[in-house]
């Protein structure tokens, strides 16, 4: 078990993007490329961008300190501390109205992955032969489906 503050965490990486020529700061608390579940916490100062880049599955921005606004094609979203935004599908953009600090979190729907076996040692035979791991590859829709 892990435990963070993210509002500390915020602050800190805010102090490192004041510093830093780029602006910016980041750091992943939980997850990676390797798994389906990623969350960042990133701060950025006033005017400075993540340039426009493809939700890859489903992304959400919760805001710890400052305003940002979400851009896609066609909207504009703007979010304050403790505001949630869903970021749509496609490509979008996140601009730091004031230093900000936020909480990306994405979940790539297009990744394969495993069931984990069950432990089954006390099991009957045939339970234990419909307890094996199973395929699941989510779709478009984001629905689950289920192969062999």
């Amino acid at each position: 078990m892990k435990k963070f503050s993210l509002i500390a965490l915020g602050r800190r990486h805010l102090d490192t993007a004041r510093r830093a020529t780029s602006g910016r700061s980041a750091n992943t608390v939980f997850g990676g490329h390797e798994h389906v579940l990623r969350q960042t916490v990133i701060a950025l100062t006033g005017e400075q961008e993540l340039s426009e880049h493809l939700n890859p599955g489903e992304a959400t921005i919760f805001v710890l300190h400052g305003r940002i606004r979400l851009s896609t094609q066609d909207d504009r979203w703007e979010a304050r501390v403790g505001d949630l935004l869903v970021v749509p599908q496609g490509l979008y953009s996140v601009q730091a109205i004031e230093n900000s600090a936020i909480l990306l979190t994405v979940a790539k729907t297009d990744r394969q992955y495993q069931i984990p076996e069950q432990d089954v040692s006390a099991a009957e035979p045939q339970a234990q032969a419909e307890s094996q791991p199973v395929a699941v590859q989510e779709q478009q829709n984001g629905v689950p489906v289920l192969s062999d």
